[in-house]
C-alpha cells in the first residue's frame, strides 16, 4: 500500500537536489538538502518529534502534560506539529521580532502563544518560558538550546545525505541557531569519513562563528549567545555572510532553480559559493536549506521593489553572477 499512516511518517527523508542552473562553472557540484520540504516547512519538524518522543521515554512528559518552549518560530512549529501527533498542549514563547506567518502557523496547529518584546529577542523569551514551566503542573520545557535530543534528531539527517550521495560528500555547509542540526549532521558524516570539511554559515552579527555581536535580519540561524549543545569544534571553517548576500541568493535560487528557500537557505548558498571557488573540480558540496520562504513574505524577503542590480553584494557573489551570466554588473 502506498500511503502514510500519519503526518509523522512524512517528516524526514527530504530530497537532496543538485543545483544545475546555479552550479559554479569550475566543475564543483552544489547540492541542496531541501529541509523546507518537511510537512511543517523546516528541519525543526525532526527535532519536535525527537524531543517529545525522548521526553516520554524518560518520564519527563506524561499524558495531560504541557510542552513549553521559547522559539524563533520553526522549532515552535515543529513542536506544535509533534504535539498534535502525540496529544499534548503546547505553549510557545515567541519574540515579536519574528515573522507573523510563523506565529500564525503555530496557532493553526493549536499552540498557545505568549509574545515577548522584539527588543528582548530570544533571550527574553527563554526567561519567560523558564518561569512558566515552573508554575504549570505537568509542564515539560523542551529547551532546544540544551536538549541533546536536538542533536540526535539530525544524526538521521546526516545519514540521509551520506546515503543519497553514496558517501561522496566532501564539504558540508550549514548554519546554526541552537547548533543541533550542524552538530548532528556533521557527527554522522564524520563518523563515516573524518576528512569531510564542515563549514558553518554564520550571519555577520552572530557570535557563533566569531566576531562582534550585531543586528542581522536573517531568521532562524545565528545567535548572541553560545547554546550548550552547539559543538563549535565540529566546524572546520566559518563563512560569515552578510544579510544582503543571503537575501540576494534567496531571490536568485527561486528565479533560477525554483527553490523557495528562506534567507537562511540563501545564506547557506552564499557560503557554499564561497567554498566552491576555493575547491577543486569534482568537489561535492552539500548545503542545508533549513526552511521555506513563504513564511517571511511579510518581512519582504524578496525585496520585490528592488532590482537585482540594487543589491549591495559581496565580491565573490559578483564574480559568481558574472561567471553564470546571472546579471551583468559593472
Amino acid at each position: 500500500m502506498g500511503y502514510y499512516e500519519s503526518i509523522r511518517d512524512i517528516v524526514g527523508h527530504t530530497p537532496l537536489m543538485k543545483l544545475n542552473r546555479l552550479g559554479p562553472v569550475n566543475g564543483v557540484n552544489l547540492f541542496a538538502k531541501l529541509e523546507y520540504m518537511n510537512p511543517g516547512g523546516s528541519m525543526k519538524d525532526r527535532i519536535g518529534i525527537q524531543i517529545i518522543k525522548e521526553a516520554e521515554e524518560k518520564g519527563e512528559l506524561k499524558p495531560g502534560g504541557t510542552v513549553i518552549e521559547a522559539t524563533a518560530g520553526n522549532t515552535g512549529i515543529g513542536l506544535a506539529l509533534a504535539a498534535v501527533i502525540f496529544g499534548y498542549r503546547t505553549i510557545l514563547v515567541v519574540s515579536g521580532k519574528f515573522s507573523e506567518e510563523k506565529r500564525n502557523m503555530m496557532r493553526a496547529l493549536g499552540a498557545e502563544l505568549v509574545e515577548t518584546s522584539p527588543e528582548g529577542g530570544i533571550d527574553e523569551s527563554i526567561i519567560v518560558a523558564d518561569e512558566m514551566a515552573e508554575k504549570i503542573p505537568g509542564a515539560f520545557l523542551a529547551h532546544q538550546f540544551k536538549n541533546e535530543a536536538n542533536t540526535r534528531a539530525h544524526l538521521v539527517t546526516g545519514e540521509e545525505i551520506w546515503e543519497d550521495l553514496d558517501g561522496k560528500v566532501d564539504v558540508l555547509v550549514a548554519g546554526a541557531g541552537s547548533g543541533g542540526s550542524i552538530s548532528g549532521i556533521a557527527k554522522a558524516l564524520k563518523k563515516h569519513n573524518p576528512k569531510i570539511k564542515v563549514v558553518l554559515a554564520d550571519p555577520v552579527g552572530s557570535i557563533l562563528g566569531g566576531g562582534d555581536p550585531g543586528v542581522y535580519k536573517v531568521e532562524g540561524i545565528g545567535n548572541h549567545f553560545i547554546p550548550e549543545i552547539f559543538d563549535r569544534s565540529i566546524a572546520d571553517e566559518v563563512e560569515k555572510v552578510r544579510d544582503e548576500d543571503a537575501y540576494y541568493m534567496a531571490r536568485i535560487m527561486a528565479l533560477k532553480e525554483g527553490v523557495i528557500g528562506a534567507s537562511s537557505s540563501g545564506e547557506a548558498l552564499a557560503a557554499g559559493i564561497a567554498q566552491a571557488y576555493r575547491s577543486a573540480p569534482g568537489t561535492n558540496i552539500v548545503m542545508v536549506f533549513p526552511d521555506r520562504a513563504d513564511r517571511y513574505l511579510s518581512e519582504n524577503i524578496y525585496h520585490f521593489e528592488k532590482e537585482l542590480s540594487d543589491y549591495d553584494i559581496s565580491d565573490h557573489i559578483k564574480r559568481y553572477e558574472k561567471d553564470l551570466k546571472i546579471y551583468d554588473r559593472e
